[in-house]
């Protein structure tokens, strides 16, 4: 062989040797965890199972085992304790987002790791039942990212919610962030976590739970360039606007709320006075966690985007419920980011967190899905609702919001003659 020709020989080979290894390191997703719980996987349908096929559910066999304590229980016929709603496999806001991955032309490979109610200790102690080993899936895989959800009201501050326990919140988004970067098996108590016995108490722990030894295995998988996020809750409207306490009604497929009539109803306590008093709440709870941990690499301020609809007259923001005590839902059309329980978020709050995080986490102008992105066509969001939406997360994510296309100055103009309207009325 020539030396022009071995060069020219060695040099393809070089070439072909670098071109396989961008395609490997291309060929690699990102692996992202959702944690948390019926926020995150949406409660009920279309959000709920969307995309399920392309996400992983990783609690789906923990609930085959056992689904105690869950609303996911196999239906029977005739059902023997009511209804069954909350069905695995779950896609959830994870499932959406990874459709909008998909649409931005990335390769995310999504999980979520849920329970209804999860809170963050719940999820580290695996409180629920010896089954559902939820810190387990934490520690199954090395991952590129990781976005933790709170219990709705527990990141509040104390006497503000039925759950509020910001100590608790503090202590174990900071536990979590240690277990995902370092990993190091823990032997603890409470009372040595929250500094003193009269500080673990305070959190509504008994004395015999605080000084419980907690024993953590090592992760194996920990990783120091996890990006973790946490995810801002939203306020919720069943804690602001009177109303009469509502019970799951097992008779129906997705456990629609109804009066509650037993000795457990009656008036519902209220926390706040507004939606935004809440939500500032909320905000200072995330971003104060946030800056006080530098392992942290942001919060994602769903809440905030929320609050943001409803200012900017987009949502809903008041008349949650009739004169009984019961949901109603509005009747000029007004956009509800709520579902009918007034807690967890219908299709439109689910899309605006899926928009929100999909922001956070990418870098990525959620107006650069577009008016005819498919997941909102999938969830039946309108073009012109998902095009509104897709503006509100822009604009809390710091992007310009982008100036209508001329086609819809039509629709946007006459959006804000109703809101004026709306104002006006108010």
């Amino acid at each position: 062989m020539s030396p022009s020709l071995a060069r020219r020989s060695a040099l393809s080979v070089l070439c072909l040797t670098l071109l396989g290894a961008a395609a490997g390191a291309q060929a690699d997703p990102i692996t992202i965890l959702f944690v948390g719980n019926s926020y995150t996987f949406g409660r009920v349908d279309p959000v709920m199972s969307y995309n399920a096929a392309n996400v992983h559910d990783l609690t789906a066999a923990f609930n085959a085992i056992n689904p105690s304590g869950t609303n996911s229980y196999p239906l029977v016929t005739p059902p023997a304790t009511g209804g069954s709603f909350e069905q695995h496999p779950w896609g959830g806001v994870p499932g959406v987002f990874k459709k909008m991955t998909d649409q931005a032309g990335l390769d995310y490979d999504v999980s979520l790791s849920t329970r209804n109610a999860a809170s963050l200790r719940g999820q580290f102690l695996n409180t629920a039942n010896a089954t559902w080993d939820l810190r387990g899936n934490v520690a199954s895989q090395s991952w590129g990212k990781v976005v933790l959800q709170e219990q709705s009201d527990a990141a509040l501050p104390p006497g503000k919610g039925k759950n509020a326990n910001l100590a608790t919140f503090n202590a174990y988004a900071d536990q979590f962030e240690r277990f995902i970067h370092n990993g190091a098996a823990q032997a603890y108590t409470e009372t040595q976590l929250f500094g003193s016995l009269a500080a673990c108490t305070a959190t509504g722990l008994s004395a015999a739970s605080c000084n419980l030894s907690r024993v953590i295995p090592k992760n194996n998988n920990a990783n120091a360039n996890t990006q973790i996020y946490l995810e801002q809750s939203w306020a919720r409207p069943d804690m602001v606007e009177a109303h009469k306490i509502t019970t799951p009604d097992k008779t129906t497929p997705n456990g629609a709320p109804i009066v509650d009539t037993s000795s457990a109803g009656g008036a519902a306590t209220l926390y706040y006075g507004s939606l935004a008093g809440m939500t500032n709440d909320l905000h200072k709870s995330f971003y104060d966690k946030a800056a006080s941990n530098s392992g942290f690499a942001g919060v994602a301020p769903v809440g905030d985007a929320f609050q943001r609809a409803v200012d900017q007259g987009l949502a809903l923001g008041q008349g949650f419920y009739d004169a009984n005590g019961l949901y109603v839902e509005p009747s000029d059309g007004s956009m509800n980011l709520w579902w009918l329980d007034r807690t967890h978020a219908s299709k439109y709050g689910s899309y605006l967190s899926a928009l929100t995080l999909f922001g956070s986490i990418t870098g990525l102008d959620p107006q650069s899905l577009g008016r005819q992105e498919q997941a909102a066509a999938d969830l039946g969001i309108s073009a012109d609702a998902a095009w509104a939406l897709q503006g509100v997360a822009a604009a809390q994510l710091g992007f310009a919001v982008a100036v209508p296309e001329p086609g819809t100055w039509a629709l946007s103009l006459a959006g804000l003659l109703l809101i004026g309207l709306r104002t006006r009325r108010k």
